[in-house]
């Protein structure tokens, strides 16, 4: 009974100390993990963890000791993501045959490799609130597609007619093929696998599912929420600037940020088209933070000719 109640981090430090015996020191229990990421009977350990050149000398005896004791069939440990536009993790599997896994979010089920593709949990909260907008009947384009992590909440809860699904990464591509077919929505969704850069669609979309990432410089000049006097916080703008918030809370210098973005796409809108266009601030979602000031934010923008 003792052991069934035993917390999973303990279980693991009690089983690698049986198996190293008199080897076992502080600077060794220092490198066990406190926490990871599991994802069926697959765990993901940190890339802090067992970095001691003792661990390495077990062999796979290691690997089938720390499985057994946090329940798990398959171990992969985690490093820093590639260099590159493809954001591709350094995923490494220790025990087992193949990364694949399945997760399910909001009745949604995404199989991917976690040796080839990233997998964000935090982004759930995104996920519910696209799940939830009103596209009955549109048409939209997801140019930042990967495994499907919004082309799917679009297709199985907003009911969208169809979807665009944009993707350059070749495993993030295949996943994406097979988490259409698992929640059965492939005859709604066409996609494009290359450069959105160099995609050719022109007036198809109702809704355009796009990320950006603000130039330091557009961030240097909004400043930090120690920079504002206050406490770091305002009152949400006014309905004629921002529509649609239901009384949110959000930073100054986020909201600048949505002003300057607004003011791009107008721009860019009327440069493409050869006349003046209307860009209308709707919705300000802070989805997570990375790190101090460093924050995920969702613009919701509706762009009109005027």
């Amino acid at each position: 009974r003792a052991a069934r109640r035993q917390a999973p981090a303990q279980k693991l430090r009690d089983a690698l100390q049986q198996l190293l015996g008199e080897k076992w020191s502080e600077e060794l229990e220092r490198d066990v993990p406190h926490a990871w990421q599991r994802h069926g009977d697959l765990v993901v350990l940190s890339e802090e963890s067992f970095r001691a050149a003792l661990w390495e000398e077990q062999g796979p005896a290691l690997w089938e000791t720390v499985a057994l004791a946090l329940g798990a069939r398959r171990l992969a440990k985690r490093g820093r993501v590639l260099p590159g536009g493809m954001r591709s993790p350094s995923v490494t599997l220790l025990l087992g045959h193949d990364g694949w896994v399945e997760h399910v979010d909001n009745g949604i089920r995404y199989t991917f490799d976690v040796t080839k593709c990233m997998f964000s949990p935090g982004n759930i909260t995104e996920k519910l609130r696209v799940a939830s907008l009103p596209c009955s009947g549109e048409v939209l384009v997801d140019l930042y597609a990967g495994i499907g992590y919004f082309t799917l909440p679009y297709l199985v809860h907003a009911a969208a007619a169809f979807v665009h699904a944009c993707e350059w990464n070749s495993h993030a591509v295949e996943a994406l093929r097979r988490n259409l077919v698992l929640n059965g929505v492939q005859d709604r969704c066409r996609i494009h696998h290359g450069d959105s850069r160099q995609l050719e669609l022109r007036d198809v979309a109702d809704r355009v599912h796009l990320g950006t990432t603000p130039s330091p410089a557009l961030w240097a000049e909004q400043g930090s929420p120690e920079g504002d006097g206050s406490d770091g916080e305002a009152q949400h703008p006014t309905e004629d600037s921002v529509k649609g918030t239901q009384g949110a809370r959000i930073r100054p210098e986020w909201q600048r940020w949505a002003e300057a973005t607004a003011a791009q796409i107008q721009q860019l809108l009327t440069e493409l088209h050869g006349q003046p266009w209307r860009t209308s601030i709707l919705h300000v979602e802070a989805v997570k933070s990375y790190a101090p000031h460093v924050h995920h934010l969702v613009l919701d923008l509706e762009c009109r000719p005027m």
